[in-house]
């Protein structure tokens, strides 16, 4: 009933913003893979309700930063604060970001297969070193942070043959069996039925990254990717947001 009531005021929150286009607009959207699912099914809410189409590339924020600076096309950036601040800070986006969700690691597993012991950091550890294989992917912030965090945890040495850095997503290698365990934010480990998520990294070592939007400097639909990010960042799209694993701001 929640879930109905949520989907009925986003669909009235955009059909109000539809009141303000005179015409339906084509929104380019540049958006890190962690955001993935919130926006495969807010997205097609918003289109039904405002007759707006919606053009997605999803790719590590990182990645996405890099096509910007070389002169990608966009309307709406949805990547992590800092480098959306950056962006901002350039003049490549307008500079009112707007907070849209933030994500923490966690550990996946095939599904069906024996659970490690992650409760404590300790825990943590013993089940990465007797994991035969470890896979994360470099190019995400989870990634950046993961290395620094295997060194500070005096495990990096040890925990070096085991390690596979994954041209893709980490959920989806625990799924296919590529790895026995996979480390990625969780909203990137739920959307695999075959994956399993095993729980987040203990609280004294997780790390949260965040994630907000900003609309192109350069856009020709300005109100209209305005609109779309207000339409993400309202109140009656946190069930999404979490029910995606993730938590709203």
């Amino acid at each position: 009933m929640k879930t109905h009531r949520a989907i009925a005021a986003l669909l009235g929150l955009a059909l109000s913003l539809l009141g303000a286009q005179a015409q339906a607009a084509e929104i380019r959207v540049l958006a890190s893979t962690a955001v993935k699912t919130v926006l495969d099914e807010l997205g097609p809410q918003f289109e039904k309700a405002t007759g707006n189409k919606l053009t997605f590339t999803i790719a590590p924020a990182a990645v996405l930063k890099s096509q910007i600076d070389q002169g990608a096309s966009f309307d709406v950036a949805i990547l992590t604060a800092p480098l959306t601040d950056g962006l901002a800070g350039e003049g490549k986006i307008d500079t009112a970001r707007t907070a849209i969700a933030h994500a923490g690691i966690g550990v996946a597993i095939h599904k069906g297969a024996p659970k490690p012991d992650i409760g404590t950091t300790e825990a943590f550890k013993r089940a990465l070193l007797n994991a035969k294989s470890v896979g994360y992917t470099a190019a995400g912030a989870s990634g950046v942070y993961l290395k620094t965090l295997f060194e500070k945890l005096g495990i990096a040495d040890e925990l070096k043959p085991r390690l596979k850095l994954l041209a893709g997503g980490a959920g989806a290698a625990a799924a296919n069996g590529e790895v026995e365990i996979g480390l990625t934010q969780i909203s990137e480990i739920l959307p695999y039925a075959d994956a399993e998520l095993v729980g987040p990294l203990p609280a004294d070592i997780q790390s949260y990254t965040y994630f907000s939007a900003g609309v192109s400097a350069a856009s020709k639909d300005a109100d209209a990717a305005k609109a779309f990010v207000k339409f993400l960042a309202a109140p009656a799209a946190l069930p999404v947001i979490k029910a995606k694993g993730m938590e709203p701001g």
